[in-house]
């Protein structure tokens, strides 16, 4: 692959999936839409478009599990249920940090023993984290703040679960469309307590555009250009993906830059960079 190129494909996984957070607040915001509908539409339209992906090459929607099914569910309904009451970028930053906490953590349990810079690298994450949670002027609401955390932890389990996976597109394919279920299952329990379904046209659209777009297409890009990217290169990549949503956020949303966000982001961003690219 051409650098040329390589470059306009990690650009384009960036803005995909940075535009997941933007796609969820609006439509769920903005637009009325209740998180179990827009989870539903979201993880449906990206079973969809990663099936034909597969299919298309040849291939099934194989290798997935229950276990992980389950844990992009978790990731998914509570990555909805978070943007209903905090902003893009706050919970996009959430969202990274919980990711990497838990994916470091494990390591950790398992006996992975850290550098000191990484050590440092971590504090300063973490502390960044807590600055950003903290009670205060600016603080995210503490509901939505935890379940973004519940949804970072969900895709940090995610993420380790597919470690072993030899081809991890088909496998997503799999676990997406195991996951139409338990996105099911949650609506129809949203139906029968709350007695009706919040969603309007373009909701719907946005979540539509949210699952095949940025979700089955941003996976797809992601595994195309993955193989050319070396380890830290791959993680320095990730690093961006909060930045881009938050900067999206203030231009498309009217979301206000605050200095809690500033210097959290900072701290977040910095110290994982600093963890693993040293």
């Amino acid at each position: 692959m051409s650098r040329t190129r390589l470059v306009a494909i990690v650009g384009l996984t960036l803005l995909a999936f940075a535009s997941n957070s933007l796609l969820a607040r609006a439509a769920i915001e903005r637009h009325g839409t209740d998180p179990a509908t827009f989870t539903l539409v979201r993880v449906a339209s990206g079973a969809a478009m990663l099936a034909a992906l597969v299919w298309a090459r040849g291939h099934g929607a194989r290798g997935g599990s229950w276990a992980g099914a389950l844990a992009l569910f978790a990731y998914a309904i509570a990555f909805s249920a978070a943007y209903v009451r905090i902003q893009a970028g706050m919970g996009a930053l959430l969202l990274f940090g919980a990711v990497q906490v838990t994916m470091i953590g494990w390591g950790l349990a398992q006996g992975e023993r850290p550098a000191r810079w990484q050590w440092a690298g971590l504090a300063v994450a973490l502390g960044g984290l807590v600055l950003l949670t903290r009670p205060g002027g600016g603080a995210p609401e503490p509901i939505g703040a935890a379940a973004m955390l519940v949804a970072g932890v969900a895709w940090g389990i995610y993420s380790l679960l597919g470690r072993a996976v030899r081809a991890p597109l088909a496998a997503t394919a799999d676990n997406f469309i195991r996951a139409v279920l338990p996105a099911l299952a949650v609506l129809g329990l949203q139906r029968a307590v709350a007695g009706g379904l919040d969603a309007s046209a373009t909701g719907l659209l946005l979540a539509g555009i949210s699952g095949a777009a940025a979700s089955g297409l941003g996976y797809t890009l992601w595994y195309a250009v993955l193989p050319h990217l070396a380890r830290v290169q791959a993680a320095v990549v990730q690093l961006a993906v909060p930045v881009v949503a938050a900067a999206g956020a203030v231009l498309l949303l009217d979301e206000p830059v605050t200095a809690r966000l500033v210097l959290s982001g900072a701290a977040i961003l910095g110290g994982v960079a600093f963890a693993v690219t040293r």
